[in-house]
């Protein structure tokens, strides 16, 4: 047996019908920039997260980048970013003109905590991305204070976590604004580039609508100095339908976590850590073995694809060589690097493939 690390030609199979209609239906309409589609999108998706409004723009990067700069972080300012994250979250930092200062993140949960901030804090650092790293969601309800105390902006890199949940609170809304990617590999996947912000406060909506605009909300009147970055309708038309799949194929990637859970706890793996109030979305199941790259083999000679999540962390890349920081100045991420390994999920792995999978690990430890 061969199991893929992820399947999206079923993914769009199981969805064929209704978002071949829904795309069609859009791209007859005729307006191809924003309108209906994207509106309809925002709004559900705005409902669906339990927030006021939803924005969708081009990608998850402008989601961060637009939301840095509609709460005021520029050049000279410091924003507080995981140490082990996608880049993205760092590169919207610096193309806003201010400097990521890394956070070391809990071991267990792979997300940067309230004590973690306290300690990291330094003169001019003006906001915090807390990442919902790999769809598990960070602690906000400890964060949140902190920050606030702080007198922190709090944008959450919700990239990874449609649908995750906090005390039965969707996340989307915790923070100043939310920042979500809708790459094709993510629960909520479109089918290409797309991205979105949510937000419970209306100046930060009014602003992001702008700035995705080249800076109007009126035709040739620009307020702003904005991008564009746009989500495309007929990706809003895909991800309509794909939303109301959302929560059953988060359940169904919950079962898949279980299962490993259960069957992988007394073994050399380090396996992932739920907090108690926390309603995880497995976008990812990532472990941690002490010779990662062997174990990789092994189980790619078994039939099992893997992935990693992420092999070289942002201080280590060359993009970030001028900040001068070295895996002594961030042992948790360089170990985290060195060590995880990400295995199969998906909505559409098989009960007979994760199966496989199991087996197949149990037998490449």
């Amino acid at each position: 047996m061969n199991v893929p690390f992820l399947d999206l030609k079923a993914a769009y199979d199981e969805l064929r019908a209704p978002a071949e209609q829904a795309m069609l239906a859009s791209i007859r309409s005729g307006w191809y920039i924003l309108g209906p589609d994207v509106e309809r999108f925002e709004e559900a998706f705005a409902q669906y997260c339990g927030v006021n409004f939803a924005i969708g723009v081009a990608n998850g990067l402008d989601a961060l980048r637009l939301a840095l700069l509609a709460v005021g972080v520029g050049p000279g300012d410091k924003v507080l970013v995981p140490s082990n994250t996608y880049i993205a979250t760092w590169l919207a930092v610096t193309q806003c003109g201010a400097t990521p200062i890394p956070v070391e993140p809990d071991p267990a949960t792979c997300n940067i905590t309230a004590e973690g901030i306290r300690q990291s804090m330094q003169s001019g650092v003006k906001a915090v991305i807390p990442v919902h790293l790999y769809g598990q969601p960070a602690d906000m309800g400890a964060i949140m204070p902190v920050a606030r105390a702080l007198g922190l902006k709090v944008i959450e890199d919700a990239a990874q976590a449609h649908g995750a949940m906090l005390d039965g609170m969707r996340i989307g809304g915790h923070g100043d604004v939310a920042c979500w990617s809708f790459y094709p590999g993510k629960n909520l996947g479109a089918l290409g580039d797309g991205g979105g912000l949510t937000t419970n406060c209306p100046q930060i909506a009014t602003t992001l609508r702008m700035l995705r605009n080249y800076g109007s909300d009126v035709k040739y009147v620009h307020e702003l100095q904005g991008l564009n970055s746009r989500l495309d309708p007929v990706q809003a038309a895909f991800l309509s339908v794909k939303l109301g799949v959302l929560d059953e194929w988060n359940a169904r990637r919950a079962a898949i976590a279980h299962r490993y859970l259960e069957t992988l706890r007394d073994t050399a793996l380090t396996l992932p850590v739920v907090m108690p109030h926390a309603t995880p979305v497995w976008h990812l199941f990532v472990v941690r073995h002490h010779d990662r790259d062997e174990f990789a083999k092994r189980l790619a000679e078994c039939g099992v694809s893997t992935l990693v999540h992420y092999p070289i962390p942002p201080h280590a890349q060359n993009a970030y060589a001028t900040l001068g920081l070295t895996d002594a100045d961030l042992p948790v991420a360089a170990t985290l690097a060195r060590e995880m390994i990400s295995l199969p999920i998906g909505p559409h792995l098989t009960d007979a493939q994760c199966e496989f999978v199991i087996e197949s690990v149990l037998r490449s430890i």
